[in-house]
């Protein structure tokens, strides 16, 4: 039996990974502020994980195999879970994210070197604790978190760096919904002059990948990405095909906001570290049609 911790994991794919590692015989213990109960047979430590000594004091003396950090978004929060776990785990996983990359114009799908955490400056002056400061710096802020735990060669860390997340009747982002209305109104789509595509994974194929990786022994950055891109115009395709009335219009800007899932660099992600790991992903356009279903609703 492993001793697994997971960091937040309340919503969306983190609630898959741990019904998954509860599934595989793992016993999980499950650390959020306690808005929230983890699933059925986790054990559950309350404590706020910007908090040092909340966390120490909830950990007391445990030890684990693996620790998953679901929900660490800033430099200073990867500090912390550095410090509390150093010696407490074997291994520390963080999920990361695609944004990453979000400075990279690359017409070939980009590896992790492409932004190595230990070339980062980190600088946790910065506002870390202001929430629209971090929000308007997620990619930032994920790289100066992959910099923190990248720095300390005696903690051993993978980074998986997450491409865009579809699929789930419990997608919460609300940015395929975005486009259901916009078609089913026959609204604008913006999007920018020159459009790039984008590399996805389905809800739990990114729950499987988590999974898995618990029970690997790499290090270091990890691009987790289903094979192939999407563009906004499949994106759209596979949305209109649940609302036959609707119209899909493109419009082409040069400045200003446009729609999510529309890009205006070049930025997807080689997943060839991964399958070269052992892991073998789906492919974004077979499982884009469930996706879709699944957080529209086949009757929408």
């Amino acid at each position: 039996m492993r001793e697994v911790c997971v960091i937040g994991g309340n919503r969306y794919f983190g609630k898959r990974l741990i019904a998954r590692l509860i599934a595989a015989g793992d016993r999980v213990t499950v650390i959020n502020r306690g808005s929230a109960l983890p699933p059925a047979g986790a054990i559950h430590l309350v404590a706020d994980r910007d908090d040092e000594e909340s966390l120490l004091k909830a950990l007391g003396s445990r030890t684990f195999d693996v620790v998953v950090d679901q929900v660490c978004y800033t430099p200073r929060q990867a500090a912390i879970a550095r410090r509390v776990f150093a010696g407490r785990t074997r291994r520390h996983v963080m999920t990361s994210t695609v944004e990453v990359y979000e400075y990279e114009d690359s017409p070939a799908p980009v590896r992790e070197d492409a932004v190595d955490p230990r070339t980062v400056a980190v600088d946790l002056e910065l506002p870390w604790d202001d929430e629209e400061f971090v929000a308007a710096h997620y990619g930032e802020g994920k790289r100066q978190a992959e910099a923190v735990l990248a720095a300390d060669p005696a903690f051993p860390y993978a980074a998986v760096r997450v491409a865009h997340v579809l699929g789930g009747t419990d997608d919460f982002t609300g940015r395929l919904d975005h486009y259901a209305s916009r078609i089913r109104t026959g609204a604008p789509i913006l999007v920018p002059s020159r459009n790039h595509p984008a590399t996805y994974i389905h809800v739990e194929e990114i729950a499987d990948f988590l999974a898995w990786a618990v029970g690997q022994d790499f290090t270091g950055p990890v691009n987790a990405a289903s094979h192939g891109v999407l563009t906004t115009e499949e994106l759209c395709e596979a949305v209109a095909a649940h609302i036959p009335d609707g119209r899909t219009v493109f419009r082409r800007v040069e400045v200003g906001e446009v729609s999510p899932f529309a890009f205006t660099r070049s930025y997807g992600m080689d997943n060839s570290r991964a399958t070269g790991l052992g892991y073998a992903f789906g492919h974004a356009r077979e499982w884009l049609p469930r996706a879709v279903a699944e957080t529209l609703g086949k009757g929408d």
